[in-house]
């Protein structure tokens, strides 16, 4: 397939500068794959297309603030670290600027030597491993120095941490956020919850490839960047219970989407397991476990549109998108969301 199949164009304006004021006002667009129809509701309304038995499935990962400001302990020269993943310990894969200064055996001080890192290695790609050391707990110390890694398409400064995190973030990992879970309200999932709706939870931690465009005229040469997940033996419990009664499993998000099908067998079984997904979605993939999915709305030829598309028509989605243009709804991490079911 071709990557202008996944194009549209997309007024400015439409990019989400700032979270709604309530999450779970945001808007709603309503999709019926099989009936092929469009509604407009507000997110809350999630819960009547929601039904007793339903599994939903939310990606309970934690965004940490993972862009760092320090100097070359040598120089002076102000550095910006943007960490990636965890690679064992205290060493961290990491993304720099300005990189042609940060050479093996560099060392950085961060907020007033509060953490200090020294480069171990330089990589293929371009990004270091950097070798941190500091007193106390890493975490509590990137909470009082780091900023949260907010999407190059949001130029607005976050004014609250908590905004750019889900309400059920537990485990720490991210450098951004399962996006299309910031609409849920701990009220909202309580309400699900008591309707008999089963929610259980996958952790996938979510990379800044997330980000990354498709460069390939041809979608299937394109290389999918690799995430960190895992699933508890309880929650695959709960998914397989629910698709053993024949009722839906319902995905929030993209990601929760990739680690079910990951992991999926052919009969849309999970198992406890984890490991490293590079799974690409698009059109003409057979779905194995999701049946619905509550996504917001992507980028003009990403790799999440393809995946969307692959879960209904992409003529349909396509259409969806026009009219989510045309009615002003809003795009991307802060935007608002859809909904697609049978």
């Amino acid at each position: 397939m071709k990557i202008e199949e996944f194009d549209f164009d997309l007024p400015k304006e439409l990019i989400a500068q700032h979270p709604s004021q309530k999450r779970d006002e945001a808007r709603l667009m309503v999709l019926n794959k099989k009936k092929k129809t469009i509604e407009h509701k507000i997110f809350k309304d999630i819960i009547d297309y929601l039904e007793p038995g339903d599994c939903l499935v939310i990606n309970n990962t934690k965004v940490i603030p993972a862009r760092l400001y320090g100097i070359k302990a040598d120089t002076k020269i102000p550095v910006e670290i943007l960490l990636l993943k965890r690679v064992e310990g205290d060493i961290w894969e990491v993304i720099v600027k300005p990189g042609r200064r940060l050479k093996e055996g560099a060392e950085i001080i961060f907020g007033d030597g509060l953490l200090k890192g020294k480069i171990l290695e330089v990589m293929e790609n371009g990004n270091r491993k950097i070798q941190f050391t500091y007193e106390g707990i890493f975490h509590e110390i990137l909470d009082q120095i780091g900023l949260m890694p907010l999407p190059p398409y949001i130029t607005e400064k976050l004014k609250n941490n908590e905004d750019y995190q889900t309400v059920y973030a537990k485990y720490e990992g991210s450098c951004a956020a399962p996006t299309a879970g910031l609409h849920f309200t701990k009220e909202l999932l309580q309400k699900i919850e008591e309707k008999g709706i089963v929610i259980a939870n996958v952790t996938l931690h979510v990379g800044i490839g997330t980000f990354r465009p498709v460069k390939v005229e041809n979608i299937e040469e394109h290389q999918m960047h690799t995430e960190h997940y895992y699933i508890k033996k309880e929650e695959a419990t709960k998914i397989n219970q629910a698709k053993k009664a024949g009722k839906r499993v319902i995905a929030c998000g993209t990601t929760s989407c990739r680690v079910l099908e990951t992991v999926a067998d052919e009969n849309g079984m999970v198992k406890e397991t984890e490991g490293d997904t590079s799974i690409f979605i698009y059109p003409g993939y057979h779905y194995k476990c999701i049946d619905a999915l509550i996504t917001n709305f992507h980028l003009p030829k990403s790799t999440l549109i393809m995946l969307v598309s692959a879960l209904a028509d992409r003529d349909f989605i396509m259409k969806a998108y026009q009219e989510a243009v045309q009615d002003r709804y809003r795009f991307f991490s802060f935007g608002d969301a859809m909904f697609i079911y049978e």
